[in-house]
Formats: C-alpha cells, sequence, structure tokens
C-alpha cells in the first residue's frame, strides 16, 4: 500500500470495513457516506503539506487566559497574536463545546461553541492565523445532551445511540481508566436500563455499533475540519467498541473505524490529519499506526513524560536513552505528537514494561514530595494502581526548596529534550507561561487534574510577563528556543533519530535529515553533575555560541544543539 491510494482503492476499502462492522447493511452505510463526501467535498478546504520541523503546537483552553467583558476565546487570539506569532505555527483549543464535567470532556453538544467562550467566529479567526486541532470527544457524551435524553424519553432517532448492559454478567475483563461503576442505571420510557459508562456516569459511551452513530460522528469530523481544524484529536479512541469477554480495548473494530475515519477524510478534506490519545503501554499506542499509511498520522508519544521525569529525578537518562533507541522508524506519512505537560496528568501506565514497581513507587514519592496528587485505577480484582501523577510539569521537576535558577535549567534542559525527539512538539501553556501547582482548584473541585489547570487573568499575566519573575524567564528563555529549533531541518519530524549513549547522564542523540544533510547531535544533562565528554564530533552549539572540537563539558542540566559541520 502507498500513500498515493486512489479515489475507487478508497472507496472499496471504505467498502469493506462498513461490511466488517456492518455485515449487509455496510453497502447502505456506504450510499450514506458517499453523499457525505460529495457534501464535504463542496467546502474545497486547502490540503496542507505533511507536517515540518516548523510546526510546533500550544496545547491550551479556550480559558486559560481570561479578561472581563470579552469572549475568552477573542482574549485567547490576542494573546496569541502578540505574544506567540513567531514561536508557535498550531494551537489545540481543548473541548470548547458546552459541557457538564470533566471540564470540557463531557460534551452536551459537538457542533456548538461553548456561548461562555465564544463563537464560531472567535475559532475560525483563531485558525486563519494558526493551524487548529479540535477535540473529537467520541467515546461518549453528556448525559444532558439531547442524545441521550432523546434516547431516554424513547425517541426513535435515538434507539441504539448508546449501549444497554446487563449488570448479572462478568464485566470483569474490561479495562477500567477510573475507581469508577462501568455500568449506570437510568430511568427509561421503558424502565431501568443499565448503560456504558466507561469514564463517569455523566459521560454515556455511545454505540458505534449502531451505523447512525457512525455516519453522524463523520458528519461532525467534517464539519470541523471545514471549521478550521488541520488536526482532529480523537479523544480515549481505544474504548470506542465493546465486546463482551475482552479488555475492550483496541479491537479490531475500533481499528478498522479509525482507518475508515482517515479515508473519508482524505476524499473529503484532503490534509486533515489525525492523532490518537491512548494513554496506554507503548506496543497498543503505537498500533494505532496502523501499516503506516492507513490509520492515524500521529498518535501522543505517552513515554516520554514519565520516563523524562524519571531522569531528572534520578540524575541518569538510560532508561529514557534505552527506551528511544527502541523505538522503530516512523513511516515518511506518520510521526508521534511529543508532549511532556497536557491537561491531563503525567500517565503511568505507559512505564509499564520500562519501570520496575519500585521506580514508580519512587515516582509517586516525589510527585508527593513536590506538592502533587496521584490518581489510581481500578485492576478490576480489588487492587489499584497509580494512573497518573497530577502536578504541574515545573513542579513535577523541581523539590519546592530548590533555588529558582536550577529550577529554570532543569525545566529548559526537559524541555529541550521535547524540542529534539522525532515528531512534532505540543507544549502545554501552564508550561510556555512558567505556571505553578494551582492547590485551589483542586480543593475548591475535589479534582487532583485541577492542579494544572489555572485560569490566568490577562491582566495579573502580563504584569507577570514583563517583570523580573520565574514566569518572564521560563516564557522568553523558552519562547527562544522554540524559535530557534523551528528553524533547523534536522529537527524535521522524518528526520533520522540516532541514540549515542555517551553517558548516563546526558540524553544525547543525533538527529540527521537525510533530504537535506543537515546534521544535530543533541546532549542534555540530567543530572547535578559536571558531565566531561570525548566526542567523535565537531560543530557549533547553536545554544550557547559555542565552538565543539571533540570535546565537551556541560554544566549541571545544560543543553547543547550542536550542529555538526562537514
Amino acid at each position: 500500500m502507498t500513500m498515493n491510494k486512489t479515489s475507487i482503492e478508497k472507496r472499496e476499502s471504505i467498502s469493506q470495513k462498513l461490511e466488517l462492522l456492518y455485515g449487509e447493511k455496510g453497502q447502505e452505510v456506504y450510499q450514506d457516506i458517499e453523499k457525505l463526501i460529495e457534501k464535504y467535498s463542496k467546502a474545497n478546504v486547502s490540503p496542507k503539506p505533511w507536517v515540518t520541523e516548523d510546526d510546533v503546537m500550544l496545547i491550551t483552553y479556550g480559558d486559560s487566559i481570561k479578561e472581563d467583558g470579552k469572549a475568552p476565546l477573542q482574549t485567547l487570539r490576542e494573546f496569541l497574536e502578540k505574544y506567540t506569532k513567531e514561536t508557535l505555527s498550531a494551537v489545540h483549543i481543548l473541548p470548547f463545546y458546552p459541557y457538564t464535567s470533566d471540564d470540557g470532556f463531557s460534551v452536551v453538544d459537538y457542533r456548538e461553541i461553548d456561548p461562555q467562550l465564544g463563537s464560531w467566529s472567535d475559532v475560525n479567526d483563531i485558525a486563519n492565523d494558526f493551524d487548529l486541532m479540535f477535540d473529537a470527544v467520541i467515546n461518549h457524551i453528556s448525559k444532558s445532551s439531547d442524545w441521550f435524553q432523546g434516547y431516554l424519553k424513547g425517541d426513535e432517532k435515538y434507539k441504539g445511540y448508546f449501549i444497554e448492559a446487563n449488570p448479572s454478567l462478568d464485566y470483569s475483563k474490561v479495562t477500567r481508566p477510573r475507581a469508577l461503576p462501568l455500568l449506570t442505571p437510568f430511568e427509561t420510557s421503558e424502565g431501568i436500563k443499565h448503560i456504558w459508562t466507561t469514564f463517569s456516569d455523566d459521560q454515556i459511551d455511545i454505540n458505534f455499533e449502531n451505523p447512525k452513530v457512525l455516519l453522524e460522528i463523520l458528519d461532525i469530523l467534517n464539519m470541523y475540519a471545514v471549521n478550521g481544524s488541520r488536526f482532529i484529536r480523537l479523544d480515549a479512541i481505544g474504548f470506542m467498541w465493546k465486546k463482551l469477554g475482552t479488555t475492550c480495548m483496541h479491537l479490531e473494530e475500533t481499528h478498522a473505524i479509525i482507518k475508515l475515519i482517515r479515508e473519508v477524510l482524505e476524499l473529503s478534506a484532503p490534509g486533515t490529519i489525525l492523532i490518537t490519545e491512548t494513554n496506554v503501554p507503548h506496543k497498543d499506542n503505537i498500533s494505532y499506526f496502523g501499516n503506516g499509511y492507513d490509520e492515524a498520522q500521529m498518535v501522543y508519544q505517552f513515554p516520554l513524560p514519565p520516563l523524562t521525569l524519571f531522569s531528572f529525578h534520578t540524575g541518569n537518562a538510560r532508561k529514557l536513552s534505552e527506551w528511544a533507541a527502541s523505538l522503530e522508524p516512523t513511516t515518511n506519512a506518520t510521526s508521534f505528537f511529543n508532549f511532556l505537560s497536557s491537561h491531563d496528568g503525567v500517565g503511568m501506565r505507559p512505564t509499564e514494561g520500562i519501570l520496575s514497581e519500585e521506580e514508580k513507587q519512587f515516582m509517586v514519592d516525589q510527585t508527593i514530595a513536590h506538592g502533587g496528587r496521584v490518581s489510581y485505577k481500578d485492576n478490576g480484582d480489588g487492587t489499584k494502581s497509580p494512573y497518573e501523577l497530577n502536578i504541574n510539569y515545573l513542579d513535577a521537576l523541581t523539590h519546592p526548596d530548590e533555588e529558582q535558577d536550577v529550577r529554570v535549567n532543569k525545566f529548559l534542559a526537559a524541555h529541550t529534550i521535547l524540542l529534539s525527539v522525532i515528531g512534532v512538539p505540543g507544549i502545554y501553556i501552564h508550561s510556555l507561561l512558567g505556571s505553578r501547582n494551582y492547590y485551589q482548584g483542586v480543593e475548591e473541585s475535589g479534582i487532583n487534574r485541577r492542579i494544572n489547570r489555572e485560569k490566568l487573568n490577562k491582566e495579573t499575566l502580563l504584569v507577570e510577563l514583563e517583570a523580573d519573575s520565574l514566569r518572564n524567564t521560563i516564557f522568553t528563555e523558552f519562547s527562544n528556543r522554540i524559535k530557534l529549533r523551528r528553524g533547523q531541518k534536522a529537527f524535521s519530524p522524518n528526520a533520522k533519530q540516532e541514540v549515542l549513549f555517551l553517558d548516563d547522564r546526558v540524553f544525547s542523540i543525533k538527529r540527521t535529515n537525510a533530504e537535506t544533510g543537515d546534521e544535530m547531535v543533541v546532549l542534555v544533562n540530567v543530572s547535578n553533575d559536571i558531565v566531561d565528554l570525548n566526542t567523535e564530533f565537531s560543530g557549533l552549539d547553536i545554544i550557547g555560541s559555542e565552538k565543539i572540537v571533540n570535546t565537551v563539558t556541560l554544566q549541571p542540566y545544560q543543553s547543547m544543539w550542536i550542529k555538526i559541520e562537514e
């Protein structure tokens, strides 16, 4: 299979997947999909080329920065225009739809903008200057949605939109991301029904076994593409298909739906990039690449945040380096979406098979010592395991008693790793802005994840960005490093990555762009030691403007980007 499948081949492939999913009904569904493709093809969405080293994405809520008397999306646009135009190419605006819980991930209406945030015109205005990523929260929908309320009332349109279950059956094999009941009883027009609710009783799993649901979702995703979404993030997608007696994770049908979504978008909105969000062990995560040309174009690189953090906790990059060396090359049509911090915490499941139980507990202990919280998952056998470390990444890296210069150096070193490894970097707004643990949010809500979801007052923020402050220092230094990175062909998402193993205290890789010949050696000291290295390369460290000839001395937490000379 090649990247350039013909239109006929794509249509035949869509038809085959519909037969897998729906049997004889598949051909009826195919006719509806053809109409949908025709409808959205007329929008003439301009296809964009594949990602390059110039692509750097901000991750933010629509109201992460607020000011009185103005729609938060307008405030966000003005901030981005003034402070990030030369730093960022893209923005992931976390769910901006009306919602009832989970800070946006319990969506009431996929097609509307939360009026407290703004309007579609505000989103379109941002899309004029930045590529956008929208969330497709399509595993579940709010119990307050018209869909679910219609189902409860017996509306024929929504019959079969949700998954009715029998609580007397054995659901013990089902993967549980949270320590909450899997099934929730609801009073319906036909009496009490137990409905599948993977994440909470306000997040009702939708039923893709019903082809009408698939058609509705395909229409919504195309609408997103028309409204400026170059990237579509498929949230919690691994849970999409349910089959009793299995884990209900990563099933064949789930992969078939994602492949089908890609093929439909390639016909109706070419250039749209699907990114799967699956906070699971690495092997399962990268399965969403498919064969490298037929499923998600990008996957979240979930092991990177915990392994980078572990490296700085221990002053030893060996685990991170060995994991990076184990990565199989992606195809020229796929890449990783890299991040250290996000609206969620630092996931621990991706460390399975990499860190020992003692090493995981060490990370839990460090998180608590640094003022964070820990969320647990239900293992299905009465036990629980650490699922997520809830802490601001700056505070995760540094003990509360550490000096400010150490705090800044550790932060920049960790994020230099993020900017250097193969893939496209995503930067959470509270990392870019040097924010700290937000305890008030946790205390007021009882929600651990709120520790890294503070809503910033624009006026206060701008004062702090202009002052001699930690926020100013991190924002300035980090922004400068991002700008420097965007001009380096060696950091193309498809440039080769080789791990060098020069010293366990130093994360060291070589990036090589085969097309341009550009080569970059990355050195990041994750320890508090001065490290002397004897190397076989020469070049210019473009971070420190220092000429390097064979020997290198790295100060504690120092980073180098050494552009190799012939």
